[in-house]
C-alpha cells in the first residue's frame, strides 16, 4: 500500500509540476533578432538592438512560466533572399519563436510573409514601410517603433507648416524609400505644396553630388531625404559640401536618429529636423534605461534600439498572461494589452497590428548648444499617436473591417 501511495504521489506530481512549462513549447522561449550588423544601417539597429533585447529578457527575470528565454541574432546583409533562408532555417529546424528588429523593408515584408505562413509572431522595429500593417498586414506581424506615416506627419509636416510647399526627394530605391516619398508626397499636396521632381539611388551609394546637384538646380525649397543609416549620413555631409542649406533650400532628414546623429557630429547636423519615437533624455526612465544600455555598449539607444527592448518586453510579458507560448493565444494578448514601459507610456496596438504611441519632433543642436556628451536635441512637439499613425480602418489591411 505503502508503495501504490508514492507511485500515485509521484504521478500527481508529474503531472502537476510541468503545467505551466507544458505550455511553452521546446520547454524554452527563442527569440531571433534578425537585423543588419554590418552595413548601412549596422548603427540604426544592428548589434546594440540585440543588447537591449538581452536587456528586456535580464530585466523579466530570464524566465517566463518557469521556461528559459533565449536570445540568437543573425546578419540579414540587407538582402530578402538572405533573411528569409535564415527566417526558414530558425522556424524549422532551430526552434525560434519569435523574429524581430528586420531592419529594411524589403526584408521586413518577406519575413513577415514566412512569419504568416508558419503562424509565427514577428515584430518589426526597425523597417518603416506601412504595407506591413497595410495591404500585406498579417494576424501575426506588430509594427511596434515607427513607419512611414509617422515619419512624414512629423517631420514633412513640421516643414510643410513652416512654409516648405516645393519638395524635391532624392530616394533609396526600395520599398522603403518609395513608401517615405509617397507618404510624404501626399502631406505636402495636401497643405497646397508640390513635389517638383525625384531622383533614386541604390542602396549604400557613397557618392551622392549627381543627385544633390539635381535637387540643387531644381529650386525645390526643400530637399527630401527618402533614406535612413549611413546613406542620409553621407547625404548631409555631401550637401554641405555643395552648399545645399548655405544658399537657401533645407533639408528634410525623414528617418534620421540619434546614432546617425552621434556619427556625423553636432557641426554637420546642426539644425536638421528629425522625427523619433524616443529620446534618452526625455524623462526619468528614458535616462535610467539609457545609463543601463550605456554601460553596456558606450552609446546611447535611438528608438530602434529601444524599441527593441519594449518589443520583446512586451512578448514576454503576452506569454505570461496567456500562459503560453502559442501563436495565436500570444498575438490575442499582444493585441488587448497596454504598452507601458521605458519606450512608451501610453501604447495600444490596434487590429492591423500598428503599435501606435506619441512621437516626438527634435533639432539637432548647434555644437555650442550643447551641454554634455549625447546632448543632441532640441525638443519642438509631440505628435500624439492617433495623428502620427494611421488608423486601423484606414490602413489598407484586409483583416480590418470598417
Amino acid at each position: 500500500m505503502k508503495a501504490s501511495y508514492l507511485v500515485s504521489a509521484a504521478l500527481l506530481a508529474a503531472t502537476a509540476m510541468p503545467a505551466a512549462a507544458a505550455e511553452i513549447s521546446d520547454g524554452k522561449v527563442k527569440i531571433g533578432i534578425l537585423n543588419d550588423q554590418s552595413g548601412v544601417y549596422a548603427d540604426f539597429g544592428g548589434k546594440w538592438s540585440v543588447e537591449a533585447a538581452k536587456m528586456a529578457v535580464e530585466d523579466f527575470g530570464g524566465k517566463v512560466q518557469g521556461a528559459p528565454i533565449e536570445i540568437i541574432s543573425a546578419d540579414h546583409q540587407n538582402k530578402p533572399d538572405i533573411a528569409s533562408n535564415i527566417a526558414r532555417q530558425w522556424y524549422d529546424t532551430e526552434q525560434v519563436d519569435s523574429i524581430m528588429e528586420l531592419t529594411t523593408s524589403s526584408v521586413a515584408l518577406a519575413v513577415q510573409g514566412i512569419s504568416k505562413e508558419k503562424k509565427k509572431i514577428d515584430i518589426v522595429t526597425g523597417a518603416a514601410s506601412a504595407d506591413l500593417t497595410g495591404k500585406q498586414c498579417s494576424p501575426y506581424g506588430f509594427h511596434w517603433v515607427y513607419d512611414t506615416h509617422s515619419q512624414a506627419v512629423g517631420t514633412g509636416g513640421a516643414l510643410v507648416q513652416q512654409g516648405g510647399d516645393s519638395w524635391y526627394f532624392i530616394t533609396v530605391d526600395y520599398a522603403f524609400g518609395y513608401s517615405l516619398k509617397e507618404q510624404t508626397t501626399k502631406l505636402v499636396e495636401a497643405g497646397g505644396g508640390k513635389v517638383l521632381g525625384e531622383v533614386r539611388y541604390p542602396l549604400g551609394s557613397t557618392d551622392y553630388s549627381s543627385f544633390l546637384l539635381q535637387a540643387q538646380s531644381s529650386g525645390a525649397k526643400v530637399v527630401g531625404l527618402a533614406n535612413a543609416g549611413l546613406d542620409t549620413s553621407n547625404s548631409i555631409k555631401q550637401a554641405a559640401e555643395f552648399g545645399i542649406v548655405a544658399g537657401g533650400q533645407r533639408l528634410a532628414a525623414l528617418l534620421f536618429t540619434l546614432a546617425e546623429v552621434h556619427g556625423l557630429g553636432l557641426q554637420a547636423a546642426q539644425g536638421v529636423v528629425l522625427t523619433e519615437g524616443f529620446y534618452w533624455d526625455r524623462d526619468d526612465k528614458s535616462r535610467e534605461f539609457a545609463t543601463r544600455f550605456f554601460k553596456r555598449t558606450n552609446r546611447m539607444p535611438n528608438m530602434v534600439q529601444a524599441g527593441t527592448y519594449s518589443a520583446v518586453l512586451q512578448y514576454l510579458k503576452a506569454i505570461d498572461k496567456a500562459g503560453t507560448d502559442e501563436t495565436e493565444a500570444v498575438a490575442k494578448q499582444l493585441h488587448e494589452m497596454p504598452v507601458d514601459d521605458v519606450f512608451t507610456a501610453n501604447g495600444k496596438v490596434q487590429a492591423d497590428g500598428s503599435m501606435v504611441h506619441d512621437m516626438y519632433l527634435y533639432q539637432v543642436k548647434k555644437p555650442e548648444e550643447s551641454k554634455k556628451d549625447w546632448d543632441y536635441y532640441t525638443y519642438l512637439a509631440t505628435i500624439p499617436g492617433d495623428k502620427a499613425f494611421t488608423k486601423a480602418e484606414d490602413s489598407g489591411c484586409p483583416l480590418v473591417t470598417k
